[in-house]
């Protein structure tokens, strides 16, 4: 029996453990993850913020107006308003002002700001499609090693049979007498460490089905089944076609975390504009409207005077303009330019590290993957060559002609290479699917 008929066999029964249980696929687990990530909810917190403070600076350009009143009881020596006069009695006065003032120019900070919020917005929104793929990449990565972990125990599972079937037949050649009792006992050895290996590889596969449930925060369930390929499949032919350049180019015109940085950039060269704006005088219109009411406001007959008669008599408005010129102020505009200035230059900075962080990773996904396809064609030949000096080594253990130990290197030497094998066609999985991803095929459906 062969290593695939292990691997379908123990898939099949996995996925009829519990009718109830659902299935996953890898776009299932993303989505899932995606929806209930906290981290994910938290970048779009400060996206929503963002937004907030965007809407904001465009709020600004609107005047401001503000109210006042006031209502006081005055006891004791207090100046009458309406005389002027200082006077020693019990009287009650309020006061009413509506002011508005609106900024003419001031150097273009305002709209400077604006642009710079907006480009701090759309930062954001890359942010969160960066935290999305990098999810998306995390629960890939415990994807495969589910289904390498799973090939593991399905690999042991087939070296456990051998040895067992090793097991009963020098059990009866023993009973037979055609063989010593030694040679059963380093059978049964042989069986225990196969029974030992099965066990430490479900323990992997527990590890790594829990790792997947903490990425999608997959709450009240102890195991999840996934719906897998029986055998991976892999291109030999287009990943060697793949030029650094054209992927390179591909990825930089989509790649968030570039994206973001590049917005970031373009904020702090507007941020950079308005803070020099307040080097420049200011012109500011303002205007307003005040009146008053007092019980000391009499008439001939020493009556007071109704509220709303006192209100239209001292009702006073007006209307002005201010100018403000900046002269030294210790400097201080002139030093926020500078730090402004070393801030834009650090943004420029940091963008040139993104790319050239995303160029030696596009490097590395090229030559691991130009490896990959090399170590797969020798691990397939690999196997195929143990495969075969396994069934001779059996076949001579049959005839008496090899120890018990030699059977179990031959068998342990083909395993090794299957495991190998398997490891390596999902390294070239991945690999593959990474490249695919950086050239903009849609590889995660991430919305």
């Amino acid at each position: 029996m062969s290593l695939r008929f292990y691997i379908f066999t123990f898939l099949l029964i996995s996925s009829f453990t519990g009718v109830s249980q659902k299935v996953w696929t890898l776009d299932e687990c993303v989505a899932h993850a995606i929806e209930h990530n906290l981290q994910v909810k938290n970048t779009n917190y400060n996206k929503d913020s963002s937004k907030e403070s965007y809407r904001q600076s465009i709020r600004n350009l609107l005047p401001n107006v503000t109210g006042f009143t006031d209502y006081r009881i005055n006891t004791g020596l207090t100046e009458d308003p309406q005389t002027g006069v200082l006077v020693n009695r019990e009287f009650n006065n309020a006061n009413y002002s509506l002011n508005a003032n609106l900024d003419i120019f001031q150097g273009f900070q305002k709209l400077n700001a604006i642009k710079a919020a907006k480009y701090i917005y759309q930062a954001t929104e890359e942010d969160i499609v960066q935290e999305k793929f990098l999810l998306a990449f995390r629960v890939m990565s415990a994807f495969y090693d589910i289904k390498f972990n799973e090939g593991l125990v399905a690999n042991s599972l087939e070296q456990q049979q051998i040895s067992q079937t090793n097991y009963d037949l020098v059990h009866r050649q023993v009973e037979l007498g055609l063989m010593a009792e030694a040679d059963l006992y380093e059978a049964e050895s042989n069986l225990l460490s196969d029974k030992l290996l099965v066990t430490q590889n479900q323990n992997l596969l527990a590890i790594s089905k829990l790792t997947l449930l903490q990425e999608m925060n997959l709450t009240g369930v102890e195991d999840i089944a996934l719906q897998l390929e029986t055998e991976p499949t892999t291109d030999l032919t287009g990943p060697n076609q793949v030029s650094l350049d054209s992927l390179y180019d591909s990825a930089r015109n989509f790649v968030p975390l570039v994206k973001g940085q590049e917005f970031r950039v373009m904020a702090a060269k507007k941020q950079l504009q308005s803070t020099r704006g307040g080097l420049f005088p200011s012109l500011t219109m303002v205007a307003g409207m005040s009146s008053r009411y007092s019980e000391t406001n009499t008439d001939d007959n020493d009556d007071i005077v109704p509220f709303s008669d006192q209100i239209g008599d001292n009702f006073a408005r007006f209307v002005g303009a201010e100018l403000r010129i900046p002269i030294t102020n210790g400097w201080s505009n002139r030093s926020r330019v500078k730090q402004q200035k070393i801030a834009y230059l650090q943004a420029k900075n940091n963008l040139k590290i993104q790319e050239q962080e995303l160029f030696q990773l596009l490097q590395q996904l090229v030559q691991t993957n130009q490896a990959l396809i090399a170590e797969y064609e020798q691990s397939n030949k690999r196997v195929q060559a143990q495969e075969i000096a396994f069934h001779i080594a059996q076949k001579r253990y049959e005839k008496g002609l090899i120890n018990a130990l030699e059977l179990f290197q031959a068998k342990n030497l083909f395993g090794t290479a299957q495991n190998e094998n398997l490891q390596v066609s999902l390294r070239l999985k991945v690999n593959e699917s990474t490249i695919d991803f950086y050239n903009g095929l849609p590889i995660f459906n991430i919305n």
